[in-house]
This record gives structure tokens, C-alpha cells and sequence, in this order.
């Protein structure tokens, strides 16, 4: 079923090509040797990311995964400060001190990316309970890989916010593997979504690479949550193109079989409903992929001129003044 509207489809088409260009250009960077720290590809997954994202309201809250520079930018980021931060300076997000995998706006609703599996999870669930207690109106995602609906803060979370009804979407974005083992080695299961049975609450599996089937079952599942009905297991059915991160030699799979997966290009496939529906020609199509070019390199130009962190503040915010914070 497609029920996105014309204006929705163009807007997610803006939004996927913003990532893929903000991601090819951090691979050159990070090749060039100037963008510090360890680099984990977006690319190949960006209709899950943004599918999800364009059916939230900035109020609504989203965790990461180490691989989450799609979330934040579909969440409608900063680039500017976006940028700052994976170059470690101080107009960062976080300062320059999270870089890649720490992204954190709590203005946007984005609570974080996580270098743990799964980390984002229980944090989702408790910013859903906070959000129940509140009567906010406020729906949290949890973003994870197949790797993270393993562990045990997975099934604890799931658990407690099911009994509680709470308003949160556990998505999956099963890419094909935990890191570098296959799904089929680390799951006897095809579909995960099948483990939402267990909890009693809802499980759908979507292809992940269909942007409008991503928006869709994510709408769902969001206006279930608000309404009180409880959480959703969301599983987008994707995969990445590049390694685990940037370096990694892949010797568990085949470049024949990433090829295949690339003729399935979400971006691809999204131009081609664009062009079917009479949306966007060749041309209009080549003049948005200019246009978030040149929004990615201003970004990359404001980080590289932005003064860099100073060694004296390495210890502020590491702890909370709790004086200030108005808890004693």
C-alpha cells in the first residue's frame, strides 16, 4: 500500500540524497585522512532511516546505533553542527568531544547514538515511559541493528513496554549482519519481527529499501502508540553496502553479492517512482542532488574554520551539577 502523498515522496527523496552525499563525502574525508576517529557507513540503508523519521514530530524522541548518521540528518539535523562534530570541534553537537557515534540534539528529540549493541534500546523505553507519565503525546523509536533484538536488554525492554503500553517503535534495520556474521549464523528465525509474538504486541517486516512501505508501517505503528494501544517491532528488511566500518576486508561475503544489493539501490528505486508518478524529471532529480552537494560542502567548510576543542574543558560534562540541575 502507498499512501504517501506526492509532496511526502519528493521531500523523502530530498532527505535519502542528503545522507548518501553527507556519507560519500565523510568516506572521502575519512580516506583523505581528515576526519578523525572510526567511520560507519549509512549507505545502502537510507529509505529506513527517513521513511522512519518523515512519519515522527520534532518532539518525538529517536536513539541511535553506531551507524547513525541517517537517523540524525532524517531527523532534520544541523548540518553545520552535525559536521563540527565528527570533525571534533567545539560548534559541535556535543562539543566536538561524542564524534560519529554520539550525535545527540535533544531540541530534535535525537537522544544519542550508541557504540553498544542495543544501547539505545532501554533508553528509548524509558523516554516512552517518561513520555506515558507526562501524558506528553510523544512517540520514541529505537533505531538497532538484527545483532542488538539478541540481547538481553532487547527482550527487557520489550517486555516492560508491552505490559506498560508504552508509546515506542522498536525498529530493526536488519541489514543482513551483526557486525560480521550473517543473520542466519546468530538466528535460527527469518523474520524478527516474528519475536514481537512473545510480548504480545505488534510485528511487521517491511522491505527497507521501499521508502514509501518504510513511512507506511511506521505511521502505523505510531499512531498506535499515541493512541495508547502500545509498541510496535518494526523490522526494515536492508543492507549496507559498505563494511562494518570503513577498513573493514568483508571476507564474510562476496562483492557479486553486494552488487546485487546495490541493483536495489533505495535512492534508484526512488527515482524511478518519481519519474513514474510524474513528479520529477531527469533534470529536476540531478538539480536536488546539486543542491544537497553544496548544502554538504558549506557543512564541511563551517567545520574545518570552526575553532577546535580546548584541552581545559575536557572535564566539563562529565558530571552532572545536581545543585543546578535543581535535585538537592
Amino acid at each position: 500500500m502507498r499512501t504517501s502523498n506526492e509532496s511526502e515522496l519528493l521531500e523523502m527523496y530530498r532527505q535519502m540524497v542528503l545522507i548518501r552525499v553527507a556519507e560519500e563525502a565523510l568516506l572521502r574525508l575519512f580516506e583523505g585522512a581528515e576526519m578523525p576517529g572510526f567511520i560507519h557507513s549509512y549507505i545502502g540503508e537510507e529509505a529506513t532511516g527517513v521513511g522512519v523519521c518523515h512519519a515522527l514530530q520534532k518532539q518525538d524522541v529517536i536513539t541511535s546505533t553506531h551507524r547513525g548518521h541517517g537517523h540524525v540528518i532524517a531527523k532534520g539535523c544541523d548540518l553545520n553542527a552535525f559536521f563540527a562534530e565528527l570533525y571534533g570541534r567545539a560548534a559541535g553537537y556535543c562539543k566536538g568531544k561524542g564524534g560519529s557515534m554520539h550525535v545527540a540534539d535533544l531540541d530534535l528529540g535525537i537522544y544519542g547514538a550508541n557504540g553498544i549493541v542495543g544501547g539505545g534500546v532501554p533508553i528509548a523505553a524509558g523516554a516512552a515511559l517518561a513520555s506515558s507519565i507526562r501524558k506528553d503525546d510523544r512517540v520514541s523509536v529505537a533505531f538497532m541493528g538484527d545483532g542488538a533484538s539478541d540481547i538481553g536488554p532487547f527482550h527487557e525492554s520489550l517486555n516492560l513496554a508491552a505490559i506498560w503500553n508504552l508509546p515506542v517503535v522498536f525498529v530493526v534495520e536488519n541489514n543482513g549482519f551483526a557486525d560480521f556474521i550473517r543473520q542466519s549464523d546468530h538466528q535460527k528465525i527469518d523474520k524478527i519481527s516474528i519475536r514481537a509474538t512473545a510480548y504480545g504486541i505488534e510485528g511487521v517486516t517491511v522491505d527497507g529499501n521501499d521508502v514509501e512501505a518504510v513511512h507506511e508501517a511506521t505511521r502505523e505503528a505510531v499512531a498506535r502508540a499515541r493512541r495508547g494501544e502500545g509498541p510496535t517491532l518494526l523490522e526494515c528488511v536492508t543492507y549496507r553496502w559498505r563494511g562494518h566500518f570503513e577498513g573493514d576486508p568483508q571476507p564474510y561475503r562476496t562483492q557479486d553479492e553486494v552488487e546485487d544489493w546495490k541493483k536495489r539501490d533505495p535512492i534508484k528505486a526512488t527515482e524511478a517512482r518519481l519519474a513514474e508518478l510524474g513528479l520529477a524529471d531527469d533534470a529536476a532529480m540531478k538539480a536536488i542532488v546539486a543542491e544537497m552537494t553544496d548544502k554538504v560542502e558549506a557543512a564541511i567548510e563551517f567545520a574545518r574554520a570552526a575553532p577546535k576543542v580546548n584541552p581545559e574543558d575536557a572535564l566539563e560534562d562529565v558530571y552532572t551539577d545536581l545543585k543546578v540541575e535543581g535535585w538537592t
